[in-house]
């Protein structure tokens, strides 16, 4: 009697993961069994599979959690570079040069674009015409 219960239990627990049978169906399959004792079988694989389901989002979960703890602590890391690398970067002695040679880079720039704007205008008046016609008139010419 309990070969032939594990053989039906085997039977009923691979059709109802197969899903291929209903509860009607396996009725009609096992004529000696009691729907009740179906129905058990039943409900113990649903409360299985909602078990399975139920593991496989906390496995999720913990996958989806251990991804945002890895990339906050990049995040970290990286933000941390970030400010060191600016803090240490603008105090350094390459990046003081630096900025004292373009101190002076500007004001030679400066004083360059004064000078191309004194000689522009200075020749913007040697060649005026009108200014040279009456300059020629009045001489005589």
């Amino acid at each position: 009697m309990k070969k032939e219960s594990n053989i039906f239990m085997t039977k009923v627990w691979d059709t109802l993961k197969n899903k291929t049978k209903t509860l009607h169906e396996l009725v009609k399959e096992f004529p000696n069994k009691t729907y009740k004792e179906l129905e058990k079988y039943r409900n113990a694989d649903r409360n299985e599979e909602a078990q399975q389901i139920f593991i496989q989002q906390e496995n999720e979960e913990l996958k989806w959690e251990q991804k945002y703890k890895n990339e906050h602590k990049l995040r970290q890391e990286a933000e941390t570079e970030t400010i060191l690398v600016k803090g240490i970067g603008m105090n350094s002695p390459e990046m003081k040069a630096a900025n004292k040679k373009i101190e002076e880079l500007q004001s030679n720039l400066d004083r360059i674009k004064k000078e191309n704007n004194d000689l522009y205008n200075r020749i913007a008046k040697l060649t005026d015409p009108e200014k040279n016609l009456k300059k020629a008139r009045e001489s005589g010419l």
